[in-house]
């Protein structure tokens, strides 16, 4: 059974700075897609970034571009998104998700993801 652990999360003042983490146990990430999504209350999930197997594919959604930055390291088996210059309108649960890459792209849809973390709570508040 494909486990995540994501961490990372935390309280953070606005314009503050976090780096979550996603890590694969039991099983290689190498394959699979990843990515970043967010639910707050009250609210659908909705996707913040998406990284190809190889990393050379990522996507990030408008509300996070020039901020955020995903990044993976499989030999570490694990899936990084440093958040910069946070805003209260991030604060959410984060969760990764992951699916196996067919070569067509990461996307934003949290549809397309089969695997999930159990999620870490980022609120950004001063």
């Amino acid at each position: 059974q494909l486990q995540f652990v994501e961490s990372g999360g935390g309280l953070v003042q606005p314009g503050g700075s976090l780096r979550l983490s996603c890590a694969a146990s039991g099983f290689s990430l190498d394959n699979y897609v990843i990515g970043w999504f967010r639910q707050a209350p009250g609210k659908e999930r909705e996707g913040v970034s998406c990284i190809s197997s190889s990393g050379g594919s990522i996507k990030y959604a408008d509300s996070v571009k020039g901020r955020f930055t995903i990044s993976r390291d499989n030999a570490k088996n694990t899936v990084y998104l440093q958040m910069n210059s946070l805003k209260p309108e991030d604060t959410a649960v984060y969760y990764c998700g992951a699916n196996p890459d067919f070569g067509f792209g990461p996307v934003l849809d949290p549809r397309a993801y089969a695997y999930w973390g159990q999620g870490t709570q980022v609120t950004v508040s001063s």
